[in-house]
């Protein structure tokens, strides 16, 4: 039976279906709290989080919990998890800074929907570890290198939809810290820091342009909204949304991906524009099965599903979209970022570029 406080966007999805989705990543766990991409599938831990989230946002929290519990029992002595892990098996032991960020906003997330203090300061250790693990790869510009490799190396390269969504990650992280009592003010620089590249220094990433969340993820990660937001949707509209279907992957392919389509669908009512968010949500529909499951992406030009595969992260990213429209939970609003801390801007002692005169972020 529904929960009545489980998501329903009316006339696309009822709270039943929403629910049903839930229920099919849940399907997805294993015994040991990991959620994979599919049944059978390997373990990221970015995914993994995700995936928690839309547990949480279903009511499924003792489900979600297990997730976290794996998160804390599965990270690493330097704070870090391993990228892939496939049925408790390491597959690939680098680590990517965003990956390991993200457990921030999946433990923020589940402590405004349950308001469950005893959580958040159980969990409070291993998001710190976690931060710290990333911001120990910020450079003096901003950025933050995307990866540890394997013998501890850095990866000395930054990418664009990485340290957007890693702003996010250091926002709810500040916001747990106020929580439990203990200030962080070294993450409050390097968030002033990340913002500051990824809004200004362009030059920063590695060139990925020709990807979606490269377009959308500086809005979805907070550093651009107001003005300068829009000005960036609607630069990449042509080319990146196909009307009817969803939002493309790549722009040279005709591959529209569910999770990418609703993340432009959160980045979208993140800056007022719920009635073009609303809109690619119904369009996207496309990709459900019976089951409440959905597909990974859709091939348009000849009508086929590819890759065959229903992922956990694309029904996440469906749930967490119809609670961001539906205003459902008290989560609904973790990337419209209510309420949470900004950090230090970047002023010309550290920057040689000059600010000055610039209106505030959020009204660009």
């Amino acid at each position: 039976m529904a929960r009545r406080d489980v998501p329903a966007v009316p006339g696309v999805l009822s709270a039943a279906d929403v629910l049903r989705t839930g229920r099919a990543i849940a399907r997805a766990q294993e015994s040991s709290g990991a959620i994979a991409w599919f049944d059978g599938g390997h373990t990221d831990p970015w995914d993994h989080v995700e995936a928690a989230m839309a547990l949480s946002a279903t009511g499924l929290i003792a489900e979600a919990e297990a997730a976290y519990d794996w998160s804390r029992r599965s990270q690493r002595a330097d704070g870090s998890w391993p990228m892939k892990i496939t049925d408790g098996r390491v597959e690939d032991a680098a680590a990517d800074s965003n990956f390991c960020a993200y457990l921030a906003v999946g433990v923020w997330h589940h402590y405004t929907v349950t308001g469950d203090t005893a959580f958040a300061a159980g969990m409070w250790p291993v998001v710190r570890k976690a931060i710290d693990f990333v911001l120990d790869l910020q450079t003096p510009r901003g950025e933050v290198h995307w990866a540890r490799a394997a013998d501890g190396s850095a990866v000395p390269a930054a990418l664009l939809t990485g340290c957007a969504s890693i702003h996010h990650s250091l926002r709810c992280a500040l916001a747990l810290s106020e929580v439990v009592g203990e200030q962080q003010p070294d993450w409050e620089v390097g968030l002033g820091r990340l913002a500051h590249v990824v809004e200004v220094h362009p030059e920063a990433f590695q060139p990925k342009s020709r990807y979606s969340m490269d377009w959308y993820y500086p809005v979805l990660g907070g550093v651009l909204r107001g003005r300068a937001g829009r000005m960036r949707i609607a630069r990449g509209w042509r080319e990146f949304v196909v009307g009817g279907i969803g939002v493309r992957c790549v722009n040279d392919q005709p591959w529209a991906t569910g999770a990418e389509t609703c993340e432009l669908v959160l980045a979208l009512d993140a800056l007022g524009e719920q009635r073009a968010a609303r809109e690619l949500f119904a369009a996207m529909q496309h990709l459900r099965e019976r089951d409440g499951s959905y597909w990974t992406g859709l091939v348009f030009s000849d009508g086929k599903r590819w890759p065959v595969e229903r992922t956990t992260w694309t029904a996440a990213a469906v749930v967490l979209a119809a609670d961001a429209l539906s205003r459902t939970t008290d989560g609904s609003g973790i990337f419209r970022a209510e309420g949470l801390p900004t950090g230090l801007p970047v002023d010309d002692s550290v920057c040689g570029c000059r600010l000055s005169g610039l209106a505030p972020r959020g009204d660009r």
